[in-house]
């Protein structure tokens, strides 16, 4: 592991850039150790993206973003450079399938390219991938405005994976709705689903919100029945990798079961993401690629197999929660409650 990094790790800086290199806080190995890879390449951006080393959807986004400039970098002194890029271009847009962050970040470094023409491509891929990620952390401190203004408490609250700083730009998406309506008062405690297979509720989320001075209890996806049946939990607050024009909602595989237990239970369902995890060109979310991982992944935990072998396992990374499900969707433009095609239409101008 890259030990060398400019900054001290900590989860607002999980996507560093600096002297020419990207360096990812490697969630791989989290909590345990915390340290940064320093990645030159965009062949290597994707494959970290591949292998979770950096995971989130505006988190990913972000680092093709750099990954597109570490592959101007690496060609651009070359007088062919645009077409030497390509092969680049088309394995970050490869890396991962569900999260839109990811090609729409790349769109908009591909519409920075068309622009750019004779001079040297780095700097001005360099000022748009800087600008994403800048404009990625304040839309995340709206948010957390925007989605803390809705909670009455003081009330504890539910979330699911990681929608924090480390799967974003900084601050955090679901997370950042927490932080904030902690820091007002409005939120006492959080209940974090340890969401199988890879632990980003027990891992991640846990080490954030200790990070932020905001009480967390973790807890097997499968206790939240019963605690939303006690009593005392206001919200699920959950973060998003691809929302659809009708307001279906793609997020970690178990937050569609969560969003019908609070319904059952009169706890309100919020979904926190900037607004380019909206995918106008995808009808519901039955049009959603859900990505399927190994099996191992499931059968394993540690890396000790726990399952016997010979035993086949389904590992699907995401579910899709109806949009009639969703009280409110909370995205830097502002917030839709009971989101439909026409109030999704409106938001987006």
């Amino acid at each position: 592991m890259e030990t060398r990094a400019p900054l001290d790790p900590h989860p607002d800086n999980a996507i560093v850039w600096h002297e020419g290199r990207l360096y990812l806080l490697d969630q791989r190995a989290l909590p345990a150790e915390a340290g940064y890879l320093a990645i030159d390449s965009a062949e290597a951006t994707a494959q970290a993206i591949r292998d979770m080393v950096v995971r989130g959807a505006p988190a990913i986004g972000i680092a093709a973003a750099y990954g597109v400039v570490l592959a101007a970098q690496a060609a651009r002194d070359r007088a062919d450079w645009r077409l030497a890029i390509e092969p680049d271009l088309a394995r970050l847009a490869a890396s991962r399938p569900t999260a839109v962050n990811l090609f729409w970040a790349l769109g908009r470094m591909r519409r920075c390219l068309d622009r750019i023409g004779a001079e040297d491509p780095v700097p001005a891929l360099l000022a748009e991938a800087v600008a994403i990620h800048a404009e990625d952390r304040a839309a995340n401190h709206a948010m957390g405005e925007l989605g803390a203004a809705l909670i009455e408490g003081p009330t504890a609250v539910i979330t699911h994976c990681n929608a924090g700083a480390l799967a974003t730009g900084g601050y955090g998406t679901a997370l950042g709705v927490i932080r904030s309506a902690h820091a007002a008062g409005r939120i006492i405690r959080v209940y974090a689903d340890e969401t199988r297979p890879w632990l980003q509720g027990s891992r991640l989320t846990a080490w954030e919100l200790q990070h932020s001075g905001v009480p967390v209890v973790v807890q097997a996806d499968a206790a939240a029945a019963g605690l939303m049946a006690a009593g005392g939990i206001g919200w699920v607050i959950v973060g998003s990798d691809r929302i659809a024009a009708n307001g279906d909602v793609a997020n970690k595989v178990g937050t569609y079961g969560l969003a019908v237990l609070a319904r059952h239970h009169g706890v309100r369902f919020m979904v926190a993401a900037p607004t380019s995890t909206i995918d106008l060109g995808v009808a519901s979310g039955a049009e959603i690629p859900i990505e399927e991982r190994a099996a191992e992944e499931v059968l394993a935990c540690g890396g000790r197999r726990l399952g016997p072998e010979g035993v086949a396992a389904r590992n699907p990374v995401f579910d899709v929660t109806p949009a009639g499900l969703v009280d409110v969707i909370v995205t830097e433009r502002g917030v839709v409650e009971q989101p439909t095609a026409e109030k999704i239409r409106a938001l987006m101008g």
